[in-house]
């Protein structure tokens, strides 16, 4: 498949740039015959989109006059992905990946709306560097945008001048990642937590226990640990005993907290189920976390290396189940890219992370076709409670009065994913020569289509993520 790859200045407001050079003003559009996939429920409607919103929904819509007709033919419409974790690595790691390459193959995955993390170079820690990436974003960002304010040992002057109107969230590493921002002082993270203004986001690892382990790893093996080390050396323990404090902590100050990537059977039983909306603890399961399991290191290796780590069978089965049952509130793909010959070195030199976010929606509906989750609950678990957690003003939905941040799914269809129509700027994933049910054939962003027929068209249209307080 070629990609047209068009870049060009934000066009001036009510235009869109449909293809090189050609101005039009933005027409409503009705969507006729389509499925609507929306709380819970399956309707058939047709779907007025009137500039950027929904206008009306109704069993029969006329054709409205300088409108465009999408026949849906009783194929799906349902509202775009929000994807509350993604790595996007700009500013200062673009040779892996930017937001511009990055929201462009998210949109090609059905994702509307993105959270990206602060662990770039220089890492978002201060105000003005995390205005400086809304500043990159505000020309280059194909998908509504957020981004966190990153917490250190010795910032939280900073952390507290967080707008949670306009700023999605605080990010604290309890447990080192990518990039050098571990929270491990004891009165800073009491500190942090009691005063937050606003959702505190956390990857929860015990940063001691995964330093013994890779001791001993190295004692074993050498120079030579192979990446099925990977889930021993950052092991269930470590995720346990650092999910475990986070939550006394949150338990403690009231705090609005929001564990990231649950991988563990055990960490499971530390939430509650119900609805997003009504909890102060919240969690997010990834999708490799439910797809893969430590098998798949004997034939992926370092392509599947990533923290927390992916584990047993047993985990992969109980994480999914968590989703089921309400106590796992979000799913998101913690797409984190890096390129081919970073992660082509030996295990410990290799970073940690893998490219997801084109992929996510239709990794989860493999689980759909094999009988294990309702269509109905991944868009709960992928649209709708990101919306409701994070406190997203009018996104997430397909009702009137909302962002028409919409997809066109064709159930009834595949997607081989191959070289080709791969979008990442690392240009590999762990899926390729995969055949996953489901194809994206339209993706929506404020009422402009970004994506059709397997191709980007027009130019970058996201806009900044508001939150009500």
């Amino acid at each position: 498949m070629e990609v047209q790859n068009y870049k060009f200045l934000r066009p001036a407001a009510g235009l869109v740039v449909l293809k090189p050079g050609i101005f039009s003003p933005m027409k409503d559009i009705v969507f006729k015959e389509a499925r609507i996939i929306n709380r819970g429920k399956i309707t058939e409607a047709d779907v007025w989109v009137r500039g950027d919103r929904i206008e009306r929904i109704d069993p029969s819509i006329g054709l409205k006059q300088n409108a465009t007709e999408v026949a849906v033919n009783g194929r799906y419409i349902m509202p775009g992905v929000i994807d509350d974790q993604v790595h996007f690595r700009e500013p200062g790691l673009e040779h892996k990946a930017t937001i511009y390459t990055e929201s462009r193959a998210a949109i090609a995955g059905g994702v509307t709306s993105f959270m990206e993390m602060p662990n770039t170079r220089p890492p978002a820690v201060t105000q003005e560097l995390l205005e400086a990436k809304y500043k990159i974003a505000s020309t280059n960002a194909w998908a509504n945008y957020s981004f966190f304010m990153g917490a250190t040992n010795d910032n939280l002057e900073e952390v507290i001048k967080t707008d949670p109107s306009t700023v999605c969230g605080v990010k604290v590493f309890m447990g080192s990642s990518t990039g050098n921002m571990l929270v491990d002082n004891k009165e800073t993270l009491e500190k942090l937590f009691a005063s937050c203004p606003t959702l505190l986001a956390a990857h929860c690892e015990d940063e001691a226990t995964i330093r013994t382990n890779m001791a001993e790893a190295e004692a074993r093996y050498g120079s030579m640990i192979p990446p099925s080390a990977h889930p021993w050396i950052r092991n269930r323990e470590a995720c346990l005993l650092s999910s475990t404090l986070g939550i006394g902590l949150a338990r403690k100050y009231n705090t609005r907290f929001h564990i990231l990537h649950i991988s563990t059977k055990e960490e499971t039983h530390l939430f509650e189920t119900g609805p997003v909306s009504s909890k102060r603890i919240t969690s997010e399961a990834c999708a490799h976390h439910m797809y893969f399991s430590d098998r798949d290191y004997i034939a992926l290796g370092n392509q599947i290396k990533c923290n927390p780590a992916i584990k047993g069978e047993e985990d992969r089965a109980a994480i999914l189940q968590a989703v089921l049952d309400d106590k796992i509130d979000i799913i998101a793909s913690d797409h984190a890219p890096h390129t081919w010959v970073e992660k082509s070195e030996p295990y410990a030199n290799a970073p940690a992370g893998l490219p997801l976010v084109q992929h996510t929606l239709l990794m989860m509906l493999s689980h759909w076709k094999e009988g294990r989750i309702s269509i109905e609950r991944i868009v709960e678990k992928m649209c709708h409670a990101p919306a409701d957690c994070f406190r997203l003003i009018g996104r997430g939905y397909v009702e009137e009065g909302c962002f028409a941040d919409l997809v066109l799914l064709d159930p009834n269809k595949d997607t081989t994913i191959t070289k080709e129509n791969i979008l990442y700027k690392c240009a590999w994933s762990p899926l390729e020569n995969q055949t996953l049910p489901g194809r994206i054939e339209g993706t929506w962003v404020n009422g402009v289509r970004l994506f059709e027929d397997g191709s980007i068209i027009g130019a970058p249209a996201g806009r900044r993520l508001s939150f009500r307080i």
